[in-house]
């Protein structure tokens, strides 16, 4: 038992360290051996749980980056209460309270997608079901913003969502290029005028 708790968490400590250092360095630069370095374990414990850094990058988009994104914004959106309310905390106010290291390096999930995505389709596979996912999560919120009247009827539901995903993790890759917050502000201000857009006319 004390084995299998020790055999976890070392394996816990390469992913955790292997995110960092594909969220900062990139995966094609990020070597095994990089990762066994910063993690101070041997390469032998490496393979005891991976055969290949491809395997331990598909835990990394599983484990790692599904979950950052489920968590932060997925789940909101079925939460109860205001639609609008609901999709100006996910897609507004959230890119307030990131961090400069954040800002800097950019989203890990849209990092994968640009520098992995078209590289083999096991990888294209994983990220493309957490895109569906948030996708659909956003769809039924739309959808509901529409019974309830609040969100326009003849607003495709499926555009609006594939819009506000790329509009958020375009903004993140963007903001790698500049040293302050001038271009999220912007961001900020179009964004909070395109869900304006979206509201029944009373």
């Amino acid at each position: 038992m004390q084995q299998n708790l020790k055999s976890e968490l070392t394996k816990q400590v390469i992913i955790d360290e292997a995110f960092r250092l594909f969220h900062e360095n990139g995966f094609k630069t990020t070597s095994i051996d990089k990762i066994m370095l910063a993690t101070k374990l041997t390469k032998g414990a490496f393979y005891h749980h991976y055969k290949s850094k491809k395997e331990l990058g598909l835990e990394v988009i599983g484990s790692k980056l599904q979950n950052r994104v489920c968590q932060a914004m997925i789940e909101p959106l079925g939460a109860p209460g205001d639609v609008f309310h609901i999709l100006e905390n996910t897609f507004l106010n959230r890119i307030k309270t990131f961090s400069l290291y954040d800002k800097e390096h950019g989203c890990p999930m849209n990092n994968f997608i640009n520098e992995i995505g078209d590289f083999e389709i096991v990888y294209q596979a994983a990220l493309k079901n957490i895109i569906e996912a948030w996708k659909l999560a956003l769809i039924k919120l739309i959808e509901r913003g529409k019974k309830e009247g609040v969100i326009q009827n003849n607003v495709s539901s499926n555009a609006v969502a594939v819009y506000l995903i790329s509009a958020f993790e375009g903004i993140r890759g963007i903001r790698k290029l500049y040293d302050n917050d001038l271009i999220l502000d912007e961001y900020i201000l179009g964004l909070a005028f395109y869900l304006k857009q979206l509201k029944t006319v009373k």
